[in-house]
């Protein structure tokens, strides 16, 4: 089919995980009893196959998206593979390939997630075989409601604060002694709108009720230091990338990370990159200066904007509801719905209701 000239809308496409969550997917679903399930995330214009140990037989994780106005559902890789350049850019082809070298979710957490740590690009090269690490990036988009006698919600934990030697995380580990590892970090409150970037090699757990936007490496490599999480034990086999412990030990960065380095280096705050004019305007959240790995911006609208981007966008409704004309097509978007806009797409345009906010997730700079 011809593609050409119109944007990719992204349905939701639930990924089971490890942990229990997904309650606020399924209310934006329309679901009739929302329920927090092991589909915690959504992956948003995905090429990645999802991990999961005793599911291989399952495809999870790749997207099927929509052409424009056509509710025919298309497989999201076969589709770039099919006219790479146009969608992805000639010069993102070249160094890239046909994939657009970033992975978006909706991740909902209804528990803390597990404790675990990601391998750097260049280890994941050097030991793994694998082309991507893991950095990874959040944008929080709401904090649950905290209810009587249940565990606190809105906060992450990032790097150890007060770092264990080596052979004495070894043995925590090993005794799955989970006080002793919480007693590493310290809680780092979140709340709506804030960003942060998570290095590879930096150890760190998601706080239960927090649903966010993660951007990451495309590939799905972690170390899952906590064996069990909300009555689901890991099977050994998803531990440690099926390496050992002694091996995944090497992916840890031991060194402190101190609250001036937690506000420097891990907190994201926003920078004017481009006045619209009339009001609107797009901020950097992640840039250059954070990783060469990906780049967020997010753009504020009061009136109509007309995009005219070189490289592709992940784009997600973040507040207000937002018209998208492109190739002689309109697409009223409501909160928290996406869409992919090619590289060569040519000029969108965007037409808020009233305040909207967009957030667009861009691959690295070819």
């Amino acid at each position: 089919m011809n593609a050409r000239g119109k944007i990719l809308r992204l349905p939701p496409n639930r990924v089971w995980r490890t942990y229990p969550g997904g309650r606020t997917l399924e209310t934006l679903a329309g679901a009739a009893a929302p329920a927090d399930t092991h589909l915690a995330e959504d992956w948003i214009a995905s090429t990645t196959r999802a991990m999961n140990r005793g599911r291989e037989q399952i495809a999870e994780g790749v997207s099927q998206v929509c052409v424009g106005l056509d509710p025919t559902p298309h497989d999201f890789a076969h589709l770039l593979a099919s006219d790479p350049d146009y969608f992805l850019g000639t010069a993102h082809v070249k160094k890239f390939g046909a994939s657009p070298q970033l992975l978006v979710k909706f991740l909902d957490s209804g528990t803390r997630l597990h404790f675990q740590v990601h391998p750097t690009r260049e280890f994941a090269r050097k030991f793994l075989q694998s082309p991507s690490g893991k950095t990874e990036a959040y944008h929080v988009l709401a904090v649950r409601a905290g209810t009587p006698g249940s565990e606190p919600t809105g906060y992450i934990y990032v790097g150890f604060q007060r770092p264990p030697s080596r052979d004495k995380l070894r043995r925590m580990i090993e005794a799955q002694d989970i006080a002793a590892i919480e007693a590493c970090f310290d809680k780092i409150a979140v709340q709506p709108g804030d960003t942060f970037i998570i290095p590879g090699s930096t150890p760190h757990a998601l706080g239960a009720g927090v649903f966010m936007v993660e951007i990451q490496e495309p590939s799905d490599l972690v170390v899952r230091f906590e064996f069990e999480r909300a009555g689901y034990v890991l099977p050994e086999s998803a531990r440690f990338m099926e390496r050992g412990l002694e091996f995944c030990l090497d992916v840890f960065n031991f060194a402190p990370l101190t609250p001036a380095d937690l506000d420097a280096r891990v907190r994201c705050r926003p920078r004017l990159l481009k006045d619209l004019g009339a009001g609107s305007w797009t901020d950097e959240l992640i840039g250059t200066a954070q990783t060469d790995r990906f780049r967020v911006t997010k753009t504020h609208l009061v009136g109509p904007v007309v995009k005219d981007e070189t490289t592709c966008t992940i784009a997600i409704v973040t507040a207000g509801r937002v018209t998208v004309e492109a190739g002689g097509e309109t697409h009223r978007l409501n909160p928290f719905e996406k869409f992919f806009l090619p590289a060569g797409i040519g000029r969108v345009t965007l037409t808020p209701e009233s305040h909207a906010e967009i957030l667009e997730c861009h691959p690295p700079i070819a």
